[in-house]
């Protein structure tokens, strides 16, 4: 592959990159609005926002490639299964530690992606 083919590959990659940290950044989005809303007493609103962020975190977790992805794949899946566990926790007990569990694991996923969107910047300036 030449230099152009690469730098394209890397330029396809940093567009999924930044599409997943968007994904993060509207899951804890949604999660911090279910909290507010929980407060409140905004069980319905609540209820809502809980939804959006478990479409998000399913949608996630069905797209992992569990072949090319072996054991990092694994380990999203659970992280992703144990995030949507506790979103039902919280949705049926309107329970705030679960959400803030949730959002703990999102963080840090979202966190890790965030290093790995500027190690690919990083690369793609750097001309490798």
């Amino acid at each position: 592959m030449d230099i152009a083919g690469y730098r394209k590959t890397v330029l396809a990659t940093t567009d999924r990159v930044q599409i997943i940290l968007m994904l993060f950044e509207g899951v804890l989005n949604h999660l911090r609005i279910a909290k507010r809303k929980m407060e409140n007493r905004d069980i319905m609103s609540k209820g809502v926002h809980i939804s959006k962020a478990t479409l998000i975190v399913t949608e996630l977790s069905n797209v992992l490639d569990m072949e090319k992805g072996g054991e990092i794949a694994s380990n999203l899946r659970n992280l992703y299964n144990f995030v949507l566990q506790r979103l039902l926790q919280a949705n049926a007990n309107n329970d705030i530690n679960a959400i803030e569990d949730a959002e703990k694991v999102i963080d840090t996923l979202r966190e890790g992606w965030k290093e790995m969107m500027k190690e690919v910047r990083q690369n793609v300036k750097v001309g490798v």
